[in-house]
């Protein structure tokens, strides 16, 4: 492990080589980091969470703040990151296996909550997109590092049967989690495809089926979160009264100036189910050619929606 004391203390410039040399020396200090860390309750004092979002990668969604290429400089990724997290009012982070191990070997996880993003197989474009494997964390391997939960996607197309199967593994990984006494986050959009590729549907109407159907999974929903879209038409109100579940926003994809996207946030977290924000690109790249002072301010102006 490289230190929370050596992460603090130094700027957020990450050296590869030697998270490599570690990983190649030492692959047993990604799990004594994880046993060592400090933990914190998933809520803080406000509440409310703001989680950073970084598991596009893994599903080769690597385009950010107009770089097609931005999120595959791993390097420039976890600089974004780790900046991201020092900042006051940041609860935690999402992220798939390599990217947290990452953040656990830089020292970046200590009092934050810690979610895997489990299912990454629906490749973005992929003929087999909507079948979306969980190849990802298993809620073991969530509980054996010590993480904080879970995240699922979970797309539905009325015409591909590879929606059957996401459904039935996503109900029985709600179930595991919810043995473990881990949350789960489920992100649930209706989808079509089209001419461009797969398509979520943001209308309320839509959102509120996904909602519906999201929030019956598996044998228990004692431990379920809802990671919902706002709404294309503005009605999330219509939209997020189709479950009685804590609820947080996902941030989306964002483009040019985001006063309008934040203010479509700070309508959202005024509902009463809405516990806080998810959000990944919009806040680590904030716009094009946007650098890790910019990132500071896009997160710190984030936080001050979520937590007052």
């Amino acid at each position: 492990m490289l230190g929370a004391e050596d992460a603090a203390r130094r700027p957020p410039r990450v050296d590869v080589r030697e998270l490599v040399e570690v990983r190649s020396r030492r692959p047993e200090a990604i799990a004594e980091a994880a046993a060592a860390r400090n933990r914190r309750p998933l809520l803080g004092s406000s509440g409310r969470l703001l989680i950073v979002a970084a598991d596009h990668p893994a599903r080769g969604s690597l385009a950010a703040g107009g770089d097609p290429l931005a999120m595959a400089d791993r390097a420039a990724l976890l600089e974004r990151l780790v900046t991201a997290l020092s900042r006051p009012g940041v609860d935690g982070v999402l992220g798939t296996a390599d990217v947290l191990e990452d953040l656990l070997l830089l020292g970046a996880l200590e009092r934050k909550v810690v979610l895997g993003s489990m299912n990454r197989g629906g490749l973005a474009g992929a003929a087999f997109e909507l079948d979306d494997r969980f190849t990802g964390h298993r809620a073991e391997d969530l509980a054996a590092l010590r993480f904080d939960g879970g995240k699922l996607l979970l797309r539905i197309d009325h015409r591909d049967p590879g929606t059957g199967r996401t459904l039935h593994a996503a109900a029985r990984t709600v179930d595991a989690l919810a043995a473990f006494g881990l949350p789960v986050f489920v992100e649930p959009f209706l989808v079509g495809r089209t001419a461009a590729g797969v398509r979520a549907d943001l209308r309320s109407t839509a959102v509120a089926r996904s909602v519906a159907i999201a929030a019956g999974l598996g044998g228990t929903s004692a431990y379920t979160w809802l990671k919902l879209p706002v709404p294309a038409d503005g009605e999330a109100a219509r939209a997020y009264a189709a479950a009685a579940l804590p609820m947080v926003v996902l941030g989306g994809e964002a483009h040019g100036d985001l006063s309008r996207t934040y203010e479509r946030w700070r309508e959202a977290l005024r509902l009463p189910t809405v516990r806080g924000l998810v959000a990944g690109r919009p806040l680590l790249y904030p716009a094009a050619g946007a650098g890790l002072d910019a990132v500071a301010l896009a997160v710190d102006r984030a936080a001050e929606l979520v937590h007052g």
